[in-house]
């Protein structure tokens, strides 16, 4: 059986930040995560539905 695992917020913006140094299959596998899954959390980060905190927001988003 498949077990579900919850990450919070601060964990998510925590890991794209290194997928965006490391690469995101490195990233992954250093975080222990599928990279499925953190491929997604990049995906979100780039098209604007997960705020990264200051300094890495789309300039347009500060229109």
């Amino acid at each position: 059986m498949r077990q579900t695992r919850s990450y919070d917020k601060e964990y998510k913006v925590q890991a794209v930040k290194l997928a965006k140094t490391r690469g995101t299959k490195a990233a992954a596998a250093e975080l222990g995560i599928p990279e499925g899954t953190l491929s997604g959390w990049v995906h979100k980060a780039k098209s604007g539905h997960m705020d990264l905190g200051h300094g890495e927001q789309r300039p347009e988003a500060c229109a």
